[in-house]
């Protein structure tokens, strides 16, 4: 047993989680917070020099003692994974950005809805989206690059032994080494609408041929009906977003050949095309809104009514 796993340890190297953490500089502290510090002590010493003939040395000294706590707890203090000033600083930007946005330049001309110039009303501020398309393949069309998107599943590498974990991971690094344009892995949890699997189904059971059937169908519908009212189930999404390189217009063969390579790791993925791109996108905009039934359409797609109502409601498009 320990030959076994001596000879699946060889080709590893143990790497540390924080790679991307700073590099401490002196005692344990990084560039950012000795330089918040220093500054906050050369502010220190000139109050000190300007009021030190005027405030008694006690006050001084008491105020500093507590204005250098706030300073120390602020440089190396961290909120949502965060350093603590990023945050405030984020924290100020937010409180100062306008609460609305919108797709027309408001800073131009002043929309209908308001009354200017008595009106009180905050214009909104203009929204600049980095995509601006998506075709029907499924190309999101970038400032000067185009991107396409991978739908994956994910795989337990608990449930395998040391050598097909180690080829498992030798694979998925040999793909990460052949990726020549910035790729975006993302994943997320989201919202199961069981409520709705189970009206579904109880509705399909009554059409079942056999009673006994049936019953098990309208069972396994009470049961996901109940499930759906004392938990909130969720779902594990895998994107993988490719971006083309300058001069480079295939996202798509980008996104093809990731599907390939991730199959070797028993990875079942999709390249997305343009409805389920623009579904992806706005899920990941508000994750906890159901989804619409029968998915979004592409932003350039030309939407049809039924034949029932095509002669009241005649074709149009939706533009990005």
């Amino acid at each position: 047993m320990t030959r076994h796993d001596d000879r699946a340890d060889a080709g590893r190297v143990r790497m540390p989680a924080d790679v991307d953490a700073p590099d401490k500089v002196l005692y344990g502290l990084t560039f950012r917070q000795l330089a918040i510090l220093a500054v906050a002590a050369l502010a220190f010493y000139g109050t000190w020099r300007t009021l030190h003939t005027f405030v008694p040395a006690l006050v001084l000294v008491g105020a500093a003692v507590v204005l250098g706590g706030l300073v120390f707890g602020m440089a190396v203090g961290r909120r949502d994974g965060l350093p603590l000033d990023v945050w405030l600083l984020a924290a100020v930007r937010h409180s100062r950005a306008p609460r609305a946005l919108s797709t027309t330049d408001t800073t131009t001309e002043v929309p209908d809805w308001v009354q200017a110039p008595a009106s009180k009303v905050t214009l909104p501020a203009p929204l600049t989206l980095p995509a601006d398309a998506i075709d029907d393949g499924g190309d999101i069309r970038l400032a000067g690059a185009r991107a396409a998107m991978v739908a994956a599943t994910s795989v337990n590498l608990a449930l395998r032994t040391p050598d097909e974990r180690a080829a498992l991971v030798d694979a998925f690094g040999r793909w990460l080494n052949s990726l020549s344009a910035p790729t975006q892995i993302v994943v997320s949890a989201q919202p199961v609408d069981l409520q709705g699997a189970a009206r579904t189904l109880a509705e399909a059971a009554e059409r079942l041929p056999h009673p006994a059937l049936a019953d098990a169908a309208a069972d396994h519908a009470r049961f996901l009906g109940d499930l759906a009212a004392r938990r909130d189930p969720l779902r594990r999404q895998v994107l993988i977003v490719t971006r083309t390189t300058a001069g480079e217009r295939a996202a798509r063969r980008r996104a093809e050949d990731t599907v390939r390579a991730l199959a070797g790791l028993g990875v079942t993925a999709r390249a997305l095309d343009g409805a389920a791109v623009t579904a992806a996108l706005a899920a990941a905009a508000d994750p906890y809104r159901p989804p619409r039934p029968g998915g979004l359409a592409a932003p350039d797609a030309v939407i049809t009514a039924s034949a029932s109502h095509q002669r009241h409601r005649p074709e149009r498009s939706r533009q990005a």
